[in-house]
């Protein structure tokens, strides 16, 4: 429709919504082409002084959300460098809302990076401006990502609150397409602290909305955190061989998610929680042939949690 009347600004709109969808139904190659090209052509309007629309600064939400794609992509420093643009844009813009979409999205990269004390402060920024304004959605994920940095700091009692309320809140004002992944959030949480079945609970919820809406894009990595929780479980229990059978299933499976949807940084993940059952089970060879295949493919991060922790378990394998 865009194309047939010719408009570059929409048109760009477009790009973006159509890479958003696309990341959400796990074609994560697709939506970063899409995303990009929004961005490219946000970047054309704005120099001439269209690329504002609504009063808000499209360019700034183009770049925030190619960042979390790059990061499943397995480009974490891309992400970053990404997510930076968005923030430098929105503090030169100075709209309010513009700042509060970069905060917000840069908080979840943080929280997908597994760097605790930077995803609080981006939180807290986000909080504060939310609350400023009423942007209740970006209140609300900054709630719920403040509540996980306090959960990591052996803070679970506090943190775990935060994330209840921030996800109450989401539902609140209709807000479902972050569902699962908050509850994935949560479900971790839970296992932190030793509440297993609660946390199976939540990941039963999570995964059968996956089933029902078809958004993928946190799958894998929710396949991955049952079988983390299955596992403890069957530690919990002095060692059930059909519960530890059941965890290298799903460990077996977020792998298989990951690797089709070319999620590198999903892909990552899975193969060191099956790696490291597989040390359990004496099955060292393999288990370094699995990883080292895919820490090969990183080019960037290595700074990161994951990759610090890939790199440490090869040489436990090796």
């Amino acid at each position: 429709l865009v194309q047939s009347v010719h408009d570059p600004l929409l048109l760009a709109q477009a790009h973006r919504h159509l890479g958003t969808s696309l990341a959400h139904a796990g074609e994560f190659v697709r939506a970063r082409v899409h995303l990009e090209q929004a961005i490219a052509d946000h970047d054309d309007q704005q120099r001439s002084d269209q690329g504002m629309l609504y009063g808000r600064s499209p360019s700034v939400m183009s770049r925030s959300i190619a960042a979390r794609t790059l990061w499943v992509l397995g480009y974490p420093d891309q992400a970053m460098q990404r997510i930076q643009e968005a923030l430098n844009l929105a503090q030169d813009l100075s709209h309010p809302h513009d700042l509060a979409v970069a905060l917000a999205f840069a908080t979840q990269l943080h929280q997908y990076r597994r760097e605790v004390e930077p995803a609080q402060t981006q939180a807290e920024a986000t909080i504060i401006l939310s609350t400023k304004h009423g942007y209740s959605f970006w209140l609300a994920l900054g709630t719920m990502l403040r509540g996980w940095a306090f959960a990591e700091q052996e803070q679970s009692e506090v943190g775990m609150a935060q994330m209840r309320q921030g996800l109450a809140a989401a539902e609140s004002i209709g807000i479902a397409w972050a569902r699962p992944y908050f509850l994935g959030l949560l479900a971790e949480a839970h296992g932190r602290i030793g509440q297993v079945e609660a946390g199976l609970t939540l990941l039963a919820e999570s995964l059968s909305l996956v089933e029902a809406t078809q958004d993928h894009f946190w799958e894998a990595e929710l396949y991955r955190l049952k079988g983390e929780l299955l596992r403890r479980q069957a530690t919990n229990r002095s060692g059930l061989s059909a519960v530890l059978t059941e965890a290298e299933m799903c460990f077996r499976q977020a792998l298989e998610i990951a690797r089709r949807q070319q999620a590198q940084s999903w892909a990552l993940r899975a193969a060191m929680s099956l790696s490291s059952i597989w040390k359990q089970q004496g099955r060292q060879a393999e288990a370094h042939q699995l990883l080292s295949a895919l820490y090969a493919w990183f080019s960037e991060g290595f700074d990161t949690p994951d990759l610090q922790a890939a790199k440490a378990l090869l040489k436990e394998l090796s």
